[in-house]
């Protein structure tokens, strides 16, 4: 784990398949989708649903930096960054949703 800072969620790559919470050896990430319609098919092609995801959390305060989500995830969805993550004065505050945690392409 030398030289990671703390992680990002390429948000566009993920989805939703919960590998990374379920990998999770300290359960510090939350993950919500649900799914939609698959748009632009071909007529009368059998109906097609995808997740979209809603809520991805990682709690800071429970976290290992093991990195365990980033090397399980499928779909390069979470990366390592330099930046670590900040002190905070409360554990509520150490809750980093999609737009704390967003990075894009």
């Amino acid at each position: 784990m030398t030289g990671h800072g703390s992680i990002v969620l390429v948000e566009q790559a993920c989805t939703s398949c919960m590998v990374c919470a379920r990998e999770c050896p300290s359960w510090c990430i939350t993950l919500d989708s649900h799914t939609e319609p698959v748009a632009g098919l071909p007529a009368g092609a059998r109906v097609r649903t995808q997740n979209v995801l809603d809520r991805f959390e990682i709690d800071w305060s429970l976290c290992m930096y093991c990195g365990i989500c980033v090397e399980e995830c499928p779909f390069d969805a979470l990366a390592w960054e330099p930046q670590h993550t900040a002190a905070a004065s409360s554990a509520s505050t150490l809750r980093h949703g999609i737009s704390e945690l967003g990075r894009s392409g």
